[in-house]
C-alpha cells in the first residue's frame, strides 16, 4: 500500500495564471510559499528562517474558485499530491519539475491581513463579504463541496 498526500498552509507568491483550451478544459498555476522559523541551537548557533516555494496546479471546477478568489498574498490551505514531470529544454538537457496538484483549496488566515496598498470603499467591501467563500474543494470522483462563512464582520474575512 501506497499513499501520496501533501498538506501545505502558506501564502500565494502571485496571482494564479489561468489558461484555458480549446476543449473547454482550465488550469491554474500559482506558486506558495511555507516558512520554518528560524532558531538558536543550545551551543549558540543561529539556524536562519527557510521559505520553501511549491508550484501549485488546480484542475476542474476547482479553477473558477482559485481564478475568481485566490490572489498575491492570500494565506491558503491546499491538499493534493506530488507529482514530478520532466521536459527537455531548448538545449536539450532534461529538466525536472515538481508540482503540487490540488485536490482541495482552502483560505487559511492567522489573523491579520496582507497589506496591498489598495482601498476600497465600504459598499464594495460589504459586497465582497458577502460574496466570498471560504473554501472550495474537489472531492474524490467528481463531486463539489463549497463552504461558506459568516461573513458578517470585517474581522472574519481571510485576507
Amino acid at each position: 500500500m501506497s499513499l501520496n498526500k501533501v498538506i501545505l498552509i502558506g501564502n500565494v507568491g502571485r496571482d494564479p495564471e489561468v489558461r484555458y483550451f480549446d476543449s473547454g478544459a482550465a488550469v491554474a498555476n500559482f506558486p506558495v510559499a511555507t516558512s520554518e522559523r528560524g532558531y538558536r541551537l543550545s551551543n549558540g548557533t543561529e539556524v536562519p528562517e527557510r521559505t520553501e516555494w511549491h508550484n501549485i496546479v488546480v484542475r476542474r471546477d476547482l479553477v473558477s474558485f482559485v481564478e475568481k478568489w485566490v490572489k498575491k498574498g492570500s494565506g491558503v490551505y491546499v491538499e493534493g499530491k506530488i507529482r514530478t514531470r520532466t521536459y527537455d529544454d531548448q538545449a536539450g538537457v532534461k529538466r525536472y519539475v515538481t508540482e503540487i496538484h490540488a485536490d482541495r483549496v482552502e483560505f487559511y488566515s492567522t489573523g491579520s491581513r496582507p497589506q496591498d496598498g489598495s482601498t476600497t470603499n465600504t459598499a464594495t467591501q460589504q459586497s465582497q463579504q458577502t460574496q466570498q467563500p471560504s473554501a472550495y474543494f474537489q472531492q474524490p470522483g467528481g463531486q463539489q463541496d463549497t463552504a461558506f462563512t459568516d461573513t458578517s464582520s470585517a474581522d472574519d474575512l481571510p485576507f
